[in-house]
Order: C-alpha cells, then structure tokens, then sequence
C-alpha cells in the first residue's frame, strides 16, 4: 500500500519540494513578470508625459486647463486643452450612441439568428474591418462621406434644430457630427466582434432550459445571454471607447480645427486632444511641443480613468459573468 501512494519518478522530478511542478512555476513567474512590466511601462510613460510637460504647463500665462486659444509659442505663452478635451470627449460620445445599438445588434444576429454558413461570412467580414487602417477611413470620409452628410445635416438642423447639438448654422460636413460618425464606423466591428464572441460563451443548457419553459428566442437572449454577457459588453463597449478617444489620421482629416466650445454639432469646426498633435507638432517651437505633450497627458489620463471606470463597472456585474458558477 505504502509503495501505491509514492508519485511516480517522472512527476517527483518535475516537482518542487512544496508540491508545485515545476511548469506551474516558471507560468506563475512569467505571467508576474509581464504584469510588473506592463506597470513599469505604464509608470515610464506616465513619467515621461509627465516631465515633458512641465515646460509647456510653466510658461504658460493662463489656466492651460481652461483655456480655450491655442498660442503656446507666442509671447506671452497663451494655450488651453479645455477645446480639445471638450472635442474628443464629444466625438467619442456621438460615435458610442451610434455605434454600439448596431454592433450589439450584429453581434446577437450572428451569434444566436443567423444560419452557420452566413455566420461564418459575416463573423469574417467582422473581423476584417476591425482590422482596416484609420487612414482609410479618415481618406473615405473625406473624399465621400463628408458630401453626402451635407444634406442630411440640413435635414437635422431643419427638424431638430431646437435641440442645442443640432443648432446653429449648418454651412458645410468638416463638424463634429461627421467626425462622431466616421468613428462610430470604426469601432462598431472592434465592439461587434468582442461582443459576438461574449454572446457564444453563453452557457448552452440555460438557453435550452428557456425555451424548453416556452421562452421565445429573443426572451431567451434577454434573460440568460444579455445578463450573462454584460461584463464582456462593458468591456467591448470600453474598448471602443478607447480607440475613439485615440483616434489620430481619421480625424484630423474629416474635421475643420478651431479651438472653441461649440455644442452645436452640426457646425464646421472643433478638433481633439489626438488629431491636433500630428497637426500642429511639425511647426511647434519648444514651447508649443511640450504643450502637445501636455495634452497628451491629459488624454491619458483620461484613457486611464475610463479604462478604470470600466474595470469598476464589471467588478459590480461580475455576478453575471457566470464565474460564481
């Protein structure tokens, strides 16, 4: 009995002297090494913005948060992200609002409605364009959206012009309203594809128990796969959110630049933190660089408090996720 309980000689070489093979902790090491590196990076990065931005912030003669104009090589020094921040985070918004009704959509038709083959199809066609460069998108919404908007920008402003956003002096397509839409089409395949594989992770014998209950499909979808996939969701969400905020050549090349606080949407005008660095850092003085950095740093932190935000959001809705199970 003595000799059946003894591990066998391959196993005893592979373990450590606390029970622990030998693969498990060269995984465990590894797996804690890239996390302390990923922290190092994200520390440096911080650091670097950081440095680089004291200058810019130091020689400026106004509130750089506030402030609107951007002169940071003039004497007096006169710069502000408040226009830029104000842009970014208003482009982003509009791109969420339209983009993630329709990836939802795509993703629950090609997860749970869509025969196979078409499933097949489409999940490729998904992934493809999640996979397009944003300058093609940025050239495409210059040479050819930006015409068509013109008149349904009109349209909006004609009918909807008392709502605030769609006010204003409708005169041309380079507006905020293009630039929300030209990111909305690229983040809704990063939303749809992240959201589709969530969808397929659905635990199968709830989805059988519904409608074996006489649940239809979609009171099915609404009470085992909606719940189920709301932190995966959350995080598509997020995740376009991110490449929103970030977005830099598409921008810059559907948008008009002008550095005010303009709610009305419909308006030619307005720019964001990522599309006015490549722009203006080509003629920038010392002074006009390190306030570009500047409001880099500005943009990653407010990257950073949405990516956290997110991570709070599904730590509150991980009883869904199905990992209690």
């Amino acid at each position: 009995m003595a000799a059946d309980t003894q591990a066998p000689e391959g196993l005893r070489t592979t373990s450590s002297r606390s029970g622990v093979r030998l693969g498990d902790r060269v995984f465990s090491g590894l797996a804690l090494g890239a996390g302390v590196t990923l922290l190092v990076v994200m520390a440096a990065i911080a650091v670097f913005l950081l440095v680089k931005a004291v200058p810019g912030i130091r020689d400026d003669s106004t509130n750089w948060l506030t402030t609107t104009r951007w002169e940071p090589d003039s004497l007096p020094s006169v710069w502000g992200i408040a226009a830029l921040a104000f842009g970014t985070v208003l482009s982003s918004v509009i791109a969420l609002l339209l983009a993630v009704p329709v990836a939802l959509g795509i993703a629950l038709f090609i997860s749970h409605y869509a025969p196979r083959r078409l499933a097949v199809v489409l999940g490729a066609l998904v992934d493809l364009l999640a996979a397009v460069p944003s300058v093609v998108y940025g050239l495409w919404g210059l040479r050819w959206l930006q015409g068509q908007m013109v008149p349904f920008q009109g349209w909006l402003n004609h009918w909807f012009g008392w709502i605030p956003l769609f006010g204003g002096t409708v005169t041309g397509a380079r507006t905020l309203f293009t630039a929300g839409v030209v990111l909305a089409i690229m983040i809704l395949p990063i939303v749809a594809a992240v959201s589709r594989e969530v969808f397929l992770q659905a635990p199968r014998t709830l989805e059988e128990a519904a409608l074996a209950l006489g649940a239809t499909r979609w009171e099915m979808i609404r009470t085992t796969v909606l719940p189920f996939g709301r932190p995966g969701v959350i995080s598509a969400i997020m995740l376009g959110l991110g490449r929103a905020l970030g977005e830099t050549i598409a921008i810059a090349l559907v948008l008009s630049t002008s550095y005010e606080l303009n709610w009305h949407i419909l308006e030619p005008g307005g720019t964001t933190v990522a599309a006015n660095i490549p722009l203006q850092f080509a003629e920038a003085r010392d002074t006009g660089r390190s306030a570009l950095i500047a409001s880099g740093l500005v943009l990653f932190v407010i990257t950073m408090a949405v990516n956290m935000g997110a991570r709070a959001i599904v730590a509150r809705r991980k009883d869904f996720s199905g990992a209690s199970a």
